[in-house]
């Protein structure tokens, strides 16, 4: 989901200022929708005791009023002996009637956002039973907006719902946590016949009129958490779409304000193009026996309702975002807000990745910069929330850490497995029969990842998304001999929680005439050196060129050769009789000097610059020095 701020909200809901909030690098503040800073986000532990396998969905409004009537039929099945059945239900919302089979049952809606059913008698464990409330009235005005009526710029009604993360209580009974989601739904709206009617899924049949109202049928066959059970009511423009290859083609169908239609339809035409990127790098779009599409709304952002997503401007980005869900938050959600990377993480890296396939990898390395240099303008920070963080709407939706750090993440990921490697684990993941059309959580997807790679990857998940911060790289490179360079690799880590951050680690080699020549050193401690085979002497070098690594301040240098330290590095007199002088450059620190005589045994150590070798015998002696950029080894005769 994009969100936008609530100052946002209330300025302007305007296309203009929509399109030009929705930057590449700022797309979570288009999502966020920061009601109350704090919102009880737990699992109610009295919806608990069933599973929720149908709805029936009837409602009636109209567009011009603010109020909704409806009858939800709900098919559950009990998990405990139950005696009560209990449903989230917005207080400001009153029920006529509840019953079962036709027969009344006694209820209260309490003052905790809840309708109590007394079933009229104990339900089994593993038994299924049907109930159909009756209710009406105006859902609450807060800052969330669960449910919306608006009049556009040139007068037109416009009626839409956008329930992320707990509102659809705000609208009709339901079970809204992250643990059940329906089976199947029908949803049947009722509302003046001049209006066009959205909600998840396919038409079965035409709306069918009665006297000045229509009635339309929506029919959706794959599970869907309540949350992105959706509606909207106005006068809509249809533009129809096909995606997908032969004999797997399905419609695309959007739903355009008449007014904006001609400025936004060539965005749109992006759209079949994009979707049909994602099921080649993927698989098909997962609710292709139905559809997908868009409907405009007015509130200034975007929303994944599955099949259909609710935005208010088309520019592509966000269009790539939105449609990325349906695979990632649609078709396998979170768990629990906790895992909430999982959705709008990799909804961010797929918007990337058209960028990449679409634009090339110049525009991909400048997206890619934009959220590294976002994540680490701050030290700390988990892509996994604690449990008080994911009661945190606004940490929940965190721009730097659920959006840009997830996709960082998973793009690091990528480069650790490989392409073939990573592609193939997040298909294996998307198709597991136990995570499709249900939920994940992040140990889901880790193991997936290291069955395709065949390594733990524990050390990475804790370094980069159970734990905080970032590494600075302090990189030297200098040619070691015909053919070879040395690699040294020191890190300082942003926040303690991490005590080595270990990565592979891509660096590139230039020769003097610009020849180019890549590495990727895999690093694990610091001080760490590798001697690498180069097809040239290096003259200069250049680390993580395609911005794959969340990293910041690195220093990158190129070392003075041995050869050059070699020769750098004299001593004088020679032969000496007495004292013994080393002369070296000013940036090179000497840590030992260690002499040995004719038969390799050690007779004098010192780590100053002048020696007094007095005591050694006459004759030939071997002297090594030891530095920070190598050993160097040099003879000498005693007089």
């Amino acid at each position: 989901m994009k969100k936008s701020y609530l100052f946002i909200f209330i300025l302007s809901f305007s296309l203009t200022f929509a399109q030009k909030a929705q930057s590449d690098t700022d797309i979570s503040k288009i999502e966020m929708k920061s009601a109350s800073k704090l919102m009880n986000l737990a699992i109610n532990p009295n919806t608990q005791n069933y599973n929720i396998t149908y709805h029936k969905l009837e409602f009636t409004v109209n567009p011009a009023v603010y109020l909704i009537t409806g009858k939800v039929t709900t098919t559950f099945t009990a998990v405990t002996n139950m005696s009560t059945l209990t449903f989230d239900l917005a207080n400001q919302l009153t029920v006529s009637s509840v019953k079962k089979g036709g027969v009344a049952l006694t209820f209260v809606q309490n003052a905790n956002n809840e309708l109590v059913i007394t079933l009229p008698a104990t339900q089994t464990a593993g038994t299924a039973a049907t109930v159909e409330v009756m209710y009406s009235g105006a859902p609450p005005v807060n800052g969330f907006r669960a449910f919306t009526t608006e009049t556009r710029s040139n007068g037109s009604k416009t009626l839409y719902t956008l329930s992320e993360p707990f509102g659809a209580r705000d609208w009709w009974p339901c079970k809204q946590d992250l643990n059940d989601k329906i089976n199947s739904i029908d949803v049947f709206i009722t509302a003046p016949s001049q209006y066009i009617a959205v909600s998840n899924g396919v038409e079965p049949e035409a709306p069918v009129i009665v006297g000045a109202n229509k009635i339309t049928h929506f029919h959706h066959n794959y599970p869907i958490p309540a949350y992105l059970i959706c509606m909207s009511v106005t006068d809509y423009v249809v533009y129809n779409q096909i995606s997908g290859t032969a004999p797997n083609t399905f419609p695309v169908i959007n739903y355009i304000y008449p007014e904006d239609f001609s400025s936004v339809q060539s965005s749109l035409d992006v759209t079949p193009q994009i979707l049909d990127l994602y099921g080649s790098l993927f698989e098909i779009y997962p609710f292709h026996n139905e559809k997908y599409g868009h409907a405009q709304f007015g509130w200034g952002g975007g929303m994944e309702h599955t099949t259909v997503s609710f935005m208010v401007g088309f520019e592509r980005q966000l269009i790539a975002h939105e449609m990325a869900h349906q695979w990632f938050g649609d078709k396998i959600t979170c768990g629990t807000w906790k895992d909430i990377w999982l959705n709008e993480g990799f909804a961010t890296y797929l918007a990337s990745m058209v960028i990449e396939n679409f634009d090339g990898n110049d525009a991909f390395v400048a997206d890619k910069t934009n959220m590294v240099d976002y994540v680490t303008s701050q030290p700390a920070g988990a892509i996994y929330l604690t449990d008080t963080q994911a009661t945190n709407v606004n940490r929940i939706f965190s721009n730097r850490l659920t959006y840009n750090k997830g996709a960082m993440v998973i793009n690091m990921l990528r480069f650790k497995l490989g392409n073939t490697a990573f592609f193939q684990a997040m298909r294996d993941y998307l198709s597991d029969t136990n995570l499709a059309y249900g939920y994940a959580v992040t140990t889901d997807l880790k193991s997936h990842l290291e069955a395709t790679y065949g390594q733990s990857l524990t050390e990475f998940f804790n370094d980069w998304v159970y734990n905080q911060g970032f590494p600075s790289y302090n990189i030297t490179a200098q040619n070691w001999g015909t053919g070879q360079v040395k690699i040294t690799v020191n890190q300082t880590q942003s926040d303690p929680s991490v005590s080595y951050f270990e990565m592979p680690l891509p660096i590139r080699l230039y020769d003097a005439n610009g020849a180019i020549f890549d590495i990727v050193v895999n690093n694990t401690t610091n001080g760490e050196e590798f001697i690498v085979n180069v097809p040239f002497e290096i003259a200069s070098v250049d680390f993580d060129i395609n911005k794959d690594l969340i990293s910041n301040n690195n220093l990158v240098t190129l070392g003075k050769s041995n050869f050059e330290l070699e020769k750098a590095i004299m001593m004088y007199p020679n032969p000496v009789a007495n004292i013994l002088h080393i002369q070296k450059p000013s940036d090179i620190e000497i840590e030992k000097t260690t002499i040995y005589n004719s038969l390799g045994q050690i007779v004098l150590e010192s780590n100053t610059l002048d020696i007094n070798v007095t005591s050694l015998s006459s004759g030939v002696h071997f002297v090594e020095i030891k530095t920070a950029d190598g050993t160097y080894h040099k003879k000498i005769i005693k007089k």
